[in-house]
């Protein structure tokens, strides 16, 4: 099969690259297209006529991003979305998995997080305008499977972590910023540590979402995260074997530690799929570091 990945060259995408399969991945990215151009995108669709599409290119950032520039981040991730979707049903091209993101949760959802709560309140006003194109896309998926019959379905993963991420210590997330803080010999982190969050390794979203495109047909979108969950300071102290330089880490509880928890529920997904196994933290970390040191400073956030 014949698979077009947009976001190609980003975390997950370049997960791919690490992953056996049979199937032919194209992954493509922002140099190669501007998904915000219809007519750029419907020609790289018309030139690479793919069977399947797994979206992930989306305009991304942390919380500052998200805040300062809520009405670009809706546009921007409305148009790309609509785009791939729209194009991809012109093609009539069967399968499309598209990646959303757990903030499309509400702000006070029952925990864990489950499929069927995520339309069910208002998500956080810190990325609101982010989350509602993510549930737009989601929204989107579902019309064109009612009114078009495309076998087009929906997954959620949580804290993604990886080779390739965004080491951005304003828009990055919170492992690579640590790292990155670690590696600078810098080791003030915000908050008290004390709030528990689930990490994804990046070639296990990847695996997750080549087998629901290859297995899943339903409506519900699905949860992909790995729902084990270890506090910020836990993470810190794991990452910090990995930098012998950093001897004390200390927490600057005059910034803000963050919701304490936001679990996940991944049943529905190992339901279908038992026998998935995750990648430990501390390999995942393993690797994730291995590959930063090897790449810094030239690695995404930093050699701007």
């Amino acid at each position: 099969m014949r698979i077009l990945v947009t976001g190609g060259t980003g975390m997950v995408g370049s997960a791919f690259k690490n992953i056996e399969t049979d199937h032919d991945l194209i992954l493509v990215g922002s140099k190669d297209c501007d998904l915000m151009n219809y007519d750029q995108t419907f020609e790289m669709f018309a030139y690479y006529m793919p069977n399947a599409v797994i979206h992930l290119a989306a305009k991304v950032g942390g919380v500052k991003g998200n805040s300062e520039y809520v009405a670009d981040y809706f546009h921007e991730n409305i148009v790309i979305n609509t785009n791939v979707l729209d194009i991809s049903k012109c093609f009539r091209i069967g399968k499309v998995v598209s990646l959303l993101s757990t903030c499309i949760y509400p702000d006070s959802p029952t925990y864990p997080l489950t499929e069927d709560q995520i339309h069910s309140g208002e998500p956080h006003k810190s990325n609101f305008g982010y989350a509602y194109a993510k549930r737009m896309l989601e929204v989107h998926t579902r019309a064109i499977r009612q009114q078009y019959g495309l076998k087009y379905i929906t997954a959620v993963p949580n804290n993604i972590y990886g080779p390739h991420d965004n080491f951005d210590l304003e828009n990055g997330h919170v492992v690579p910023a640590i790292i990155r803080k670690f590696q600078e010999n810098n080791p003030v982190l915000w908050g008290d540590g004390s709030p528990l969050r689930e990490f994804t390794y990046s070639e296990d979203i990847a695996n997750a979402l080549l087998l629901l495109l290859e297995n899943y047909d339903g409506e519900s979108p699905v949860n992909i995260g790995n729902p084990s969950q270890v506090s910020i300071r836990e993470l810190a102290e794991l990452i910090s074997i990995f930098f012998p330089n950093i001897e004390k880490i200390e927490w600057d509880i005059n910034k803000p530690s963050g919701q304490y928890k936001k679990p996940s529920s991944n049943n529905l997904f190992l339901s279908m799929f038992p026998n998935f196994e995750y990648t430990s933290l501390q390999d995942g970390l393993n690797k994730t570091t291995e590959w930063f040191k090897s790449n810094y400073p030239n690695v995404r956030g930093i050699n701007k």
